[in-house]
Parts: structure tokens; sequence; C-alpha cells
């Protein structure tokens, strides 16, 4: 039960009076024990309790003396930052170096704390499950997190705020997620490649279980059929998105008879090496062979000849993601749950005419 409101306590109106009791046991227990207030006010420990407690049995005088007290230590004392738990289980490359960059320096702006979580290693750990549990920590962005979706829900049932960088698998609908439009982007590349006479396309797919392979597959696929060609499974490979992988991949299409006139890959390290094979085959690129990526990391400009790629926001997917995640901490529904950024094709010399 609430104390009765009163008029004035020692200078208190009502309005400061109640916003008092409303603020004191949170700063008391995150700033000072019980017994620091009951030692600076000359009360017994059980009074203090009372008091923080809203117990009716405790003198006016003695309210306002503990809850002035209250007061002055929330004033002497900073105000914690809000701390802001960013988990990116991979290698900080310079496609999630971008993302994490960009995040750290938005939270920095904002006024918010930053704790990092990166490398491999943590794609093992159980951290979303005691993310709601974990002192200290207010939110979270997770960048590609490898959980299956039944426990991003999980965590969001536990009220805990967070946001998806690129999701792996489709979000859960309530939950807030930003990405490149990967399908737009996949279907530019392709018909660009179509528009220069090519038909014969192979494709180096990304991960089948990832929806950022799914989204840019069927965004090929669409291009293709709308200019009446058959993606043909001798034509379609899966690949981890790695240089050695994308080797291989390529490798194995280039060996066909006939051979195709062009492969687009899952991103630019599976492109990279699509180069390095075709190389090894004596293959002139982009007179024998036209190769595109996707992501435009910094490997792209520097391949020879330059990797036509889809570029994607990366640097600002980080900061939307802040965006997102400032609003549900202030207490408001982000703008839009799910956020598509576009790409944009970038035409550089490894595609040309058939």
């Amino acid at each position: 039960m609430k104390h009765p409101a009163v008029s004035r306590v020692n200078g208190l109106d009502d309005f400061r009076y109640i916003d008092l009791v409303e603020r004191k046991i949170e700063h008391v227990k995150q700033r000072a024990s019980l017994r620091d207030i009951a030692a600076e006010t000359g009360v017994s420990i059980a009074t203090v309790s009372r008091v923080l407690n809203d117990h009716v049995s405790v003198a006016p005088r003695t309210r306002d003396l503990v809850l002035q007290a209250v007061e002055r230590r929330r004033q002497e004392t900073p105000a914690r930052l809000r701390t802001v738990y960013v988990r990116c289980p991979y290698v900080l490359t310079d496609y999630f170096g971008l993302i994490v960059s960009s995040i750290a320096e938005t939270l920095k702006l904002h006024g918010l704390r930053l704790l990092l979580d990166a490398g491999e290693s943590g794609q093992q750990s159980d951290a979303l499950k005691v993310l709601p549990r974990e002192a200290g920590v207010d939110a979270a962005i997770l960048i590609l997190p490898p959980e299956e979706g039944d426990e991003l829900v999980a965590l969001s049932e536990s009220g805990f705020p967070f946001v998806v960088v690129d999701p792996r698998t489709p979000p859960p609908p309530d939950i807030a997620a930003v990405s490149a439009a990967h399908s737009s982007g996949a279907r530019a590349v392709a018909d660009h490649l179509i528009g220069l006479g090519h038909r014969d396309i192979a494709v180096i797919a990304g991960p089948e279980e990832w929806l950022a392979g799914d989204a840019r597959l069927a965004g090929h696929r669409a291009a293709l059929a709308k200019a009446g060609v058959l993606l043909t499974p001798d034509r379609l490979r899966h690949v981890e998105a790695t240089t050695a992988h994308g080797k291989r991949a390529a490798a194995e299409l280039l060996d066909l008879e006939p051979r195709p006139t062009a492969i687009v890959c899952f991103n630019d390290k599976v492109a990279v090496g699509t180069l390095q094979a075709a190389r090894e085959r004596g293959l002139r690129v982009p007179e024998d062979l036209s190769v595109a990526g996707f992501d435009d990391i910094d490997l792209a400009e520097a391949t020879d000849p330059g990797l036509t790629t889809v570029r994607q926001p990366l640097q600002e997917m980080g900061r939307i993601a802040v965006t997102q995640l400032m609003r549900v901490l202030d207490g408001h529904q982000p703008e839009a749950l799910h956020i598509e950024l576009a790409t944009t094709l970038v035409v550089r010399g490894s595609t040309a005419a058939v």
C-alpha cells in the first residue's frame, strides 16, 4: 500500500514526493546499500527497508529523511551508461568489420556503451539464453545470428530488447531486423549479364540454409526466367562463402562442356576464387568468361580486372540497427520491423558482352 500523498514534506510538493517514491528502490539498489542509508540518516536498517517498501508504519518526518538521502545519492552518482551487447560470431573481416564499426560509432553518438563479442568460437555459445539475466546489459544487436528462429522468439518473449542485422533465417514477424535487398540486387546483376548477351549463366550460390543465399538465388532465377533461360542443376553450386570454396565450385563449372559464358557468385570472395580458377585454366576475364560478385568489399576493386558486383549498404545497416534499438529502449515501437535497404549494381571490368 502506498503512503498517502502529503501537501508539503520538508519542501517537497506532492508530485516530487511521489516521483521520489517511484524511483527510490531502483536507485538505492544500484548505488547504495541499506546500511549506507541507515548510517547517513541515523535510523535503523529495518526502518530504511520499511520506507523503501512503502510501509505506512513510518513517521512522515523519518520517511522524508530517508527519501532525501536517497535523492542526494542519486544526484551525486553519475547515471550508469546503458550498455548494448553486440554479437558478431565471425571474424571481423571487411564485411563484418564495416557493420560493427558503424554500430560502434553510432552507439557512441547516442551515448551508449558497446560490449562486443566477436569471433567464430561464439557460434557454439549459449549467449542468447543468458542475455536476459546478464547484469549491466540493457539491449543487444545480433549480427547474422547462427541460432534457430525459436531461440530468437524465446529471447523476444523474455522482454529483452534486441535487433538482428543480416538475419541468417527469415526473422519471426515481431522481431526487428535490418538487411540488404538481396533478391533485387541479384536480379540487377543477372539482368546486367543478360543485357550483355549471356544466356549460359552459372550460379555459385551461398549455403542453402541462409536467407541471403535463398533470396539471391531467387533473384537470379527470376531474371533468367524473364529472359527465357532455365537455370539447370549442372549450372548451380551451393558453397560456403569463402574464396577456397568458390575456387573449387568454379573449377567444376569451368570443366563442363559446354563451358558457361558467365558465372555469378554469392559474394566477392567466392568471385575471387572463380577468377583464380579461370586464370589456372588460361581463361581471360572478361573475354572468355564474365564473373560477378556481391557485397562490394574492398577486395572487389583490388582484383584484375576489377570485379562487377552489388554494393550492400553495410555501414547504413549498422546505423539503422542502432536507430531501431534506440526506439525500443526509449519505449517506442520501431517504425518498421523488417527493413530491407536498397543495393546498387557496380559495373567494373570483369563482365563484358559475349
